[in-house]
């Protein structure tokens, strides 16, 4: 293992270490997969997808399980945008996401002129942690 490799595990490591959880060989191999690269948005299945081609012996409810732990530990926020498909963001500020449909494609919309306005009181007891906007596109029809 090269040392800028090393360097990069030992920070992953302790990334997963802060948020609470014990840093196995599994989780801390997904926690490189999903933070190596920046902000992206990933579903379960592409995770499982990039971790054997890395050659990271993993099945996919270990996959599932780790990100929900992740998420759990506030290190990735889940974005639900069809009834069976969940996207996990890595980018876990508060920001919207434009979604192609047909593409299964989710990205973040920049900063900007998105407002919320007129939303409902909560009940009592209970206070809003957050709003998500999924912007839907689609390409254009042809006239």
């Amino acid at each position: 293992m090269d040392r800028g490799c090393r360097k990069e595990n030992v920070a992953v490591d302790k990334r997963v270490r802060e948020a609470g959880l014990r840093p196995t060989r599994q989780r801390i191999a997904l926690a490189d997969l999903l933070f190596a690269k920046g902000d992206r948005h990933l579903s379960a299945e592409e995770l499982h997808e990039e971790a054997l081609a890395a050659g990271v012996p993993v099945s996919l409810a270990t996959v599932y399980n780790a990100l929900h732990q992740f998420t759990q530990a506030g290190l990735l926020r889940i974005l639900a945008v069809e009834g069976s498909k969940t996207y996990f963001d890595t980018n876990i500020s508060d920001h919207h996401h434009f979604y192609i449909e047909g593409e299964n494609r989710i990205f973040d919309i920049a900063n900007g002129p998105v407002t919320v306005t007129n939303l409902p009181e909560p009940p009592e007891g209970m206070e809003i942690a957050n709003v998500d906007i999924v912007v839907r596109l689609r390409h254009k029809r042809q006239e």
